[in-house]
């Protein structure tokens, strides 16, 4: 076993002696070290410019005598439009701020649930009718209605409804049976009736599918204020 292993490490280092010779040879290390040494030139590039000079904006000649508008003081505010089922007719509206929404009051607010309750109360014809307040989310997205009256009265899939308010106008909102409510086209009624939070409605169903809806104003309060302090006075 030990001339065994003697011999190896004598194979093992005669064979490294022939190759280190024949690296020598053939200038191996003389070129590792030229390249270790060695430096790239690095590329030289041009500075950017960026320019500073102002340009004029070209404007129609119609508005060239007219002064140029200053878009900041106008704030972050969009377009947009929205087409309902009904007529074909197309709303345009200035979707605002979050900040600049109108918030009604609790007093307000409590005195148009009270004017809606009262109201469905007293409506005739067998046919059911209930009242809904509205808050921000309802007038700026869709509008839940009573799980339980859905269930009884309406339709078990997504139908048309068709709203028909005071003036005899019908609009055409999608009922989603998923959700109970509606969803595309109600908030155009929103935006044409110009109902706003702390509004309350009544809902009158004549049909399957047919509400007469009944609009009752936050701002009545204020007005019928006026009137009871002037009677008083």
């Amino acid at each position: 076993m030990v001339v065994s292993k003697k011999s190896y490490e004598d194979l093992r280092r005669q064979r490294l002696e022939e190759n280190k010779k024949r690296m020598e040879q053939l200038n191996i290390p003389q070129l590792t070290q030229a390249l270790k040494t060695a430096r790239s030139p690095m590329k030289r590039t041009k500075p950017r410019a960026i320019g500073t000079e102002i340009v004029v904006v070209r404007r129609s000649s119609r508005v060239a005598s007219l002064p140029a508008p200053v878009y900041k003081e106008h704030g972050l505010k969009t377009f947009e439009i929205l087409e309902l089922p009904r007529c074909g007719r197309k709303y345009r509206y200035l979707r605002k701020e979050l900040g600049n929404r109108v918030y009604a009051s609790d007093e307000a607010r409590e005195y148009a649930i009270n004017k809606a309750e009262e109201l469905a109360s007293k409506l005739e014809g067998g046919h059911m009718s209930f009242s809904k307040p509205l808050f921000q989310s309802h007038v700026t997205g869709w509008l839940k209605l009573p799980g339980h009256l859905c269930r009884k009265y309406l339709p078990m899939n997504d139908e048309t409804i068709t709203l028909i308010d005071e003036d005899g106008q019908r609009s055409r909102t999608l009922y989603s049976a998923r959700n109970k409510g509606l969803t595309a086209g109600w908030r155009g009624f929103c935006i044409s009736h110009e109902l706003i939070d702390g509004d309350a409605l009544v809902f009158h169903l004549i049909k399957h599918t047919v509400f007469e809806v009944y609009i009752i104003r936050n701002k009545d309060y204020y007005a019928d204020c006026e009137i009871n302090d002037g009677s008083d006075a």
